[in-house]
């Protein structure tokens, strides 16, 4: 075991005199404590490390000792339902004698290779499997456990093609900055439902695709994260709660373990893992969290399951970056961040992807990263990197907010590069018409922006009627499609089928209004008949699985435009 000698301290930054062979990444352990730390940089007998934990009372003289091992986190059946630190140490005591079922899925004398399913692991939460580690292209399987374990129990036995034997255990340790390995990537053509209209059919994630939700303290961040981790159709949530206000955290701690799954009617908890790291917390424990978080995401990925990680926020990260870069005497770069903001960034996003794992089978990890950037700046320097990375941009805007707008994602701010490669998801999924539509709908909205200017110089009254319909038409749509109520049990979430419903209705809307105002009915005629409140209202009070609603609701509209333009044709 090599050793060192503290020369330093400077808060979580150490430097020691080492005595023996350290190695850059290296796991570390501090003083009388232990203390957790890892090896940033060498320099000649010197080494520098940053500290994982509170590091009051180190001090010069004081011993450093290598693990031999990089920075490494425990990986296993029990992560399922519980809360962690930012390097995946239980928050509560955990059960070590947990016992797990276990059920064969190869015979013994088999040849298995990386990735490769061994069992079927039965627990408190969700059945998971026991897999081949990935180091080991090809092995014979001599002996598995049939029954119950503890995760520190050898359950497999292999042969290795040199004829050493390899144990299997059903946890295992893997190195938190070092992705895990997989046979190929796959093209993001399958969507990751969210249930809120305004992500799935304007700015749509791919499974295995990276977003952003920038936004102003106030503007429904945190809100908005823990509605895509209930409804969205993942079937394992890893929340990072990186660096955020302590009341938060702890609101979310006492919110997750109440809630319902609504695909189940459990607890959503039996398939969340929660990694609490608040601002009050050790700084450097922050910056390795959410390479804790993603890690955990690739370990359940690699079985098979959609994974969503939502990491609140990288900001936060991002200020932990910059006071360790300050401690270890760097040259800063823009706003005080260090020069390898941006490539750290990278390696943390390119982390997502939708997979062919080692085991044949298909599994996805999706990263959803919220951003605080002070007064809503959307061109400081976190916001301007996340933006070169992820793919889905979901910008949030403070007067939507204020103005009680859920969610307030700014539809003229956002954006989705996954959405031409969902074309034919929604084809599948009954709605060839989806590029049309979304595209008339964006449209509408950019032309809505211009003419409101207009509006408030001249008035509303003053513009021309085609105009005059267009705001109408743009107005529907922020109230019947893009705002949800939370509280409402039949709109807090919105399946596809519904959302291509809507949009029917509203496609057709437009058609016979345009129609109608051609023919010289008036704009407030429309806005006044009776059908529009009911079109304005169309997602709370219609339910999921109810398209006769929809069709006579589309019925009723062109009956009610029709008798008014009778009228209209009887008056002149």
């Amino acid at each position: 075991m090599t050793q060192a000698i503290i020369t330093s301290v400077a808060g979580p930054v150490i430097r020691a005199r080492r005595e023996g062979g350290f190695s850059l990444g290296e796991a570390v352990h501090v003083g009388e404590a232990g203390l957790l730390g890892e090896v940033v940089r060498l320099s000649g007998d010197e080494i520098t490390a940053q500290i994982y934990e509170d590091t009051t009372g180190l001090a010069p003289g004081d011993s450093v000792e290598g693990s031999g091992l990089p920075l490494s986190v425990r990986l296993g059946p029990h992560l399922l339902g519980n809360i962690y630190d930012g390097l995946l140490r239980p928050l509560a005591a955990e059960d070590v004698a947990q016992r797990y079922h276990l059920r064969p899925l190869v015979e013994p004398g088999e040849s298995v290779r990386a990735g490769e399913a061994l069992a079927e692991v039965e627990g408190p939460a969700k059945a998971q499997v026991l897999l081949v580690p990935p180091d080991i292209s090809e092995a014979k399987l001599d002996h598995i456990e049939t029954g119950e374990a503890t995760l520190d129990d050898v359950v497999a036995r292999l042969t290795l093609p040199d004829g050493t034997s390899r144990e299997i255990a059903l946890a295992h340790d893997w190195p938190v900055r070092r992705p895990r390995p997989v046979a190929r990537r796959l093209p993001p053509d399958e969507m990751m439902v969210t249930g809120q209209r305004i992500l799935d059919s304007l700015f749509p994630i791919a499974r295995g695709g990276r977003a952003a939700i920038p936004g102003g303290f106030g503007t429904g961040k945190t809100v908005l994260q823990e509605t895509l981790a209930k409804w969205c159709d993942a079937d394992v949530i890893v929340y990072v709660g990186c660096g955020e206000r302590g009341n938060e955290m702890a609101e979310v701690l006492h919110e997750f373990p109440e809630l319902e799954d609504p695909r189940t009617g459990r607890p959503l908890m039996e398939r969340t893992v929660i990694v609490a790291n608040t601002s009050n917390m050790p700084v450097a424990a922050r910056e390795a969290s959410i390479y804790t978080g993603v890690t955990v995401g690739e370990y359940f990925r690699d079985q098979g399951f959609n994974v969503t990680l939502m990491a609140d926020s990288t900001s936060r990260w991002a200020e932990a970056l910059r006071e360790v870069s300050g401690r270890l005497g760097e040259l800063p770069s823009e706003s005080g961040y260090p020069a390898y903001l941006s490539s750290r960034m990278s390696e943390f996003y390119e982390r997502a992807a939708s997979v062919e794992t080692l085991g044949g089978t298909r599994g996805s990890l999706t990263v959803i990263g919220a951003v605080s950037p002070p007064a809503g700046d959307f061109s400081e320097p976190v916001t301007s990197h996340t933006k070169r990375y992820v793919r889905t941009f979901w910008g949030l805007d403070r007067g939507r907010a204020q103005a009680r707008f859920y969610p307030a994602i700014h539809p003229l701010q956002s954006y989705s590069e996954d959405a031409g490669g969902l074309v034919d998801w929604w084809t599948a999924h009954g709605n060839p018409n989806w590029r049309t539509q979304r595209s008339r709908i964006l449209d509408l909205l950019e032309a809505q922006a211009g003419l409101e200017r207009m509006a408030r110089i001249v008035g509303k009254d003053a513009m021309p009627p085609t105009q005059q319909l267009t705001l109408l038409c743009a107005g529907l749509v922020d109230d019947a499609f893009l705002r949800q109520s939370a509280f409402s049990p039949t709109d807090r979430t919105c399946p596809p089928d519904k959302q291509t419903e809507m949009l029917g209705a509203l496609m057709r809307f437009f058609d016979l209004a345009e129609a109608a105002v051609a023919r010289g009915m008036k704009v407030e005629a429309i806005a006044g008949a009776r059908f529009y409140r009911r079109l304005a209202r169309m997602g709370e009070e219609i339910a999921d699985g109810d398209p006769t609603r929809f069709a006579a609701l589309v019925e009723e509209m062109e009956t009610e435009l029709a008798g008014l333009g009778r009228e209209v044709s009887d008056a002149v």
